[in-house]
C-alpha cells in the first residue's frame, strides 16, 4: 500500500537516510494523498499502462503509480536517492529505477522493450528550472507518447494552455499545443509540499496528438520563425523576424509574408495563431526553394 503520501512518514524516510535537500536538483516532495490521487485520475493510469515517471525523489508518486500501473520505469538522477529508493520500492515487483539523467536515455528503446513500440504515459514531478527542456526533449525526439502529466509551475501551466493574445501566450504555448492538447487538471498551493515552494503549482496533462494540428514542410523552420516573434515581446513580428539571425530572410520578404496572412505590419507574434504561423512556415519555404 502507498504510504509516503503522509507527511509524517516521508519525514521518517528522510530522517532513516539523513537526506537532505540538493537545489541544485530543485526537490520538492508531495505530502498530499489527495494531490498524488488526482495525478494519477489525470493521468488516466490503468493495468494496461506502461508509465515512465521522471524524478521520483523518494518514491511517493511511484508507489501510487506502481498500484495503478501494469510497469513502472522511474528514472532519477540523485546518488542520495537511489538507496531510499531501493527502500520504499522493495514491495513493489512491477517498478525498475534507473540511476540516470532522463535528457540522456533512450527512450524509444525503452518503449520498445517494455511497451512494444506503443505509445506511453509520461508522469513527473519536475523540478521547475528544467521543466520546459524536459518536455520539449520529450516531443521533439519524437518518443512514442500517449500523454505527459507533469507537476509544473503554475505559471508555466498558464502558459502551456494560453490562447492568441492573451499575456501568458507565447513559444512554449505554440509548441506545446503543436505536439499536445493541454488541460490543466489541478492547481496545488505550496503547502502539499516538502519543503515549501515559493511558488503555485499545477498538474498539467498533454494528451499528444496522433498527428499535428497543422502541416508544415520543415518544422524546424516552424519553430525558429516562433521563437524569433516571440525573443522580445514588444517588436512587431516583421521586426522580430528581421533581426533573428538565425533566419535569412530580407526585410522585403519578411514583410511580403506578413502581409500574404492579411495582417499589417505592425502586428505582433502574439497575435498569431498556431495555423498563421504554419502558412508563414510554408510562404518561406517557397521562398527558399524558390517555387
Amino acid at each position: 500500500m502507498a504510504t509516503l503520501g503522509n507527511p509524517q512518514n516521508t519525514i521518517e524516510i528522510l530522517q532513516k537516510y539523513q537526506f537532505t535537500f540538493a537545489k541544485k536538483f530543485g526537490q520538492n516532495f508531495l505530502i498530499d494523498p489527495h494531490v498524488l490521487e488526482r495525478i494519477i485520475a489525470a493521468a488516466n493510469v490503468t493495468k494496461d499502462d506502461f508509465v515512465l515517471e521522471i524524478g521520483p525523489g523518494i518514491g511517493t508518486m511511484t508507489q501510487y503509480l506502481a498500484e495503478a500501473a501494469r510497469e513502472v520505469v522511474a528514472v532519477e538522477i540523485d546518488d542520495h536517492l537511489i538507496p531510499i529508493l531501493s527502500d520504499t520500492l522493495s514491495a513493489y515487483d512491477n517498478v525498475t529505477v534507473l540511476h540516470e539523467d532522463i535528457l540522456k536515455v533512450n527512450i524509444n528503446g525503452l518503449a520498445q522493450e517494455k511497451n512494444e513500440g506503443k505509445p506511453i504515459k509520461v508522469v513527473a514531478n519536475l523540478p521547475y528550472y528544467i521543466t520546459t527542456p524536459i518536455i520539449m526533449q520529450l516531443f521533439e525526439s519524437h518518443v512514442p507518447l500517449k500523454s505527459v502529466t507533469v507537476m509544473v509551475q503554475k505559471e508555466v501551466a498558464m502558459r502551456m494552455q494560453s490562447v492568441p493574445g492573451s499575456k501568458d501566450y507565447g513559444a512554449l504555448s505554440l509548441a506545446v499545443q503543436y505536439y499536445a492538447k493541454p488541460y490543466l487538471a489541478a492547481n496545488v498551493p505550496p503547502n502539499c509540499f516538502m519543503p515549501r515552494p515559493n511558488v503555485g503549482s499545477a498538474v498539467i496533462t498533454l494528451t499528444c496528438h496522433e498527428t499535428p494540428p497543422v502541416q508544415v514542410t520543415d518544422e524546424k523552420l516552424l519553430f525558429r520563425l516562433i521563437r524569433a516573434s516571440f525573443n522580445q515581446r514588444r517588436k512587431t513580428l516583421v521586426n522580430g523576424l528581421t533581426n533573428a539571425p538565425e533566419l535569412p530572410f530580407t526585410k522585403e520578404q519578411v514583410i511580403a509574408a506578413v502581409e500574404s496572412l492579411g495582417k499589417g505590419v505592425t502586428v505582433r507574434g502574439e497575435a498569431l495563431t498556431l495555423e498563421e504561423f504554419a502558412a508563414l512556415t510554408e510562404y518561406f519555404v517557397k521562398i527558399r526553394t524558390g517555387k
